[in-house]
């Protein structure tokens, strides 16, 4: 059996009180059915931007994700001492200049807005790669500073000659478009097969949406005491829950996507994947944050080097967590984390898990799981000093 480290999964089991981290379009908490009960869930597009904020302040490098790319082309040009026409012009042009399909910006009035550009498509591109957007505008000012209205023929747009200049800088990449990946089809080589895999997190046992009535004061009506009643009235959602989350980090994608001499990319891995696994366990979505402070920690992490497949182990709550005898799910919810990776792992076959270990607040009886760690960091620093000793084949 190839016994080469292709996957680190990791599992959180982190209690959440009073909150609404992931809204629908109705501002209602976002629900699922599974094994026909009703839990809290939170999206892995919600987690995912969260866990790319922090990872990106964690390592300083930072990647933008728009379709005003050709806004933020003119902002870097007023830095520099443009003016703001002439850098707006810039700036709709160089939008204008890749592959990707574009439109000009409507107003309110629904009439177009000349000099403002907007790529059909999301461009996903390393924060520095605007100051390079930048520099073709500043060789090629003369050009490209004519109002750009978007009614001209392709041919004779100024920006027509820059296609192949801008296209190169749209398909760079740094850490975090590496792990994360890209989809951008419009150009080639831009697209970049993410190495995370990241599965919505669910509450282990079955929760109830709670609906909050809130009122407002008006301070100046309060202050004449002459009128009664609020300034504003209205009601939210909110629910409390202790979720399961999943991540898996593919050794082999990650390894490939940073480059073709291997000794830099295992290096450049053990960077990206050691600092991805700490912020999937510190990061959480913000919404509502102001009004609930929902800052828990994580009672549970467990991370397993994998040889073979990554394995969840979400089918351990298929049936619902029961509360204990006093209240609470953290326990049985760990207890079922343990029992599930023993039975899975087993049905599985062995020599298939080839690190384990967890970190955890309170548990010390967890059998299955592999040695306990002292803290976070010592917890991921062990896995990934394990799966990323070499290149994965």
């Amino acid at each position: 059996m190839d016994r080469t480290p292709r996957f680190i999964d990791i599992h959180v089991v982190q209690p959440i009180p009073y909150a609404n981290l992931n809204r629908d379009d109705t501002n209602s908490v976002k629900t699922m059915l599974y094994g026909d009960a009703l839990r809290t869930r939170i999206s892995s597009q919600s987690w995912k931007r969260a866990i790319r904020e922090h990872f990106q302040d964690a390592l300083g490098d930072s990647a933008l994700r728009t379709r005003r790319i050709g806004e933020r082309v003119a902002e870097v040009l007023r830095g520099r001492g443009w003016g703001k026409e002439l850098a707006d012009r810039a700036g709709a042009h160089v939008a204008a200049g890749s592959s990707i399909k574009w439109e000009v910006a409507k107003g309110k009035d629904k009439q177009p807005i000349t000099n403002k550009v907007l790529t059909n498509a999301l461009v996903y591109l390393p924060e520095d790669a605007v100051e390079e957007l930048a520099d073709i505008a500043e060789a090629h000012k003369d050009a490209i500073t004519v109002d750009f209205t978007g009614k001209e023929k392709a041919k004779d747009r100024p920006e027509s000659a820059l296609k192949g200049k801008i296209d190169r800088i749209l398909i760079k990449r740094n850490g975090v478009i590496n792990l994360f990946g890209r989809m951008l089809a419009e150009i080639d080589q831009a697209d970049v097969d993410g190495a995370v895999q990241v599965a919505h997190a669910f509450t282990t046992h079955t929760t109830e949406v709670e609906l909050d009535y809130f009122a407002a004061v008006d301070d100046v009506t309060a202050a004449r005491n002459d009128e009664t009643g609020s300034g504003h009235m209205g009601t939210a959602e909110f629910s409390t829950g202790t979720l399961y989350r999943f991540a898996t980090v593919d050794l082999k994608e990650l390894t490939k996507n940073l480059s073709d001499d291997s000794e830099i990319a295992v290096d450049a891995a053990r960077e990206l994947a050691g600092q991805f696994l700490l912020s999937f366990i510190e990061s959480l979505p913000q919404a509502k944050k102001n009004s609930t402070a929902p800052h828990s920690l994580p009672h549970l992490v467990h991370v397993a080097v994998r040889s073979d497949r990554p394995l969840s182990f979400a089918a351990a709550f298929e049936e619902p967590v029961r509360s204990a005898q006093h209240g609470g799910y953290v326990a049985r919810s760990v207890e079922g984390i343990d029992a599930y990776s023993h039975a899975a792992n087993t049905l599985l076959g062995s020599g298939r898990v080839l690190h384990a270990a967890h970190a955890s607040l309170h548990f010390d009886k967890l059998e299955h799981l592999g040695e306990r760690r002292p803290s976070f960091e010592a917890l991921v620093a062990a896995a990934v000093a394990v799966a990323l000793a070499e290149a994965p084949q």
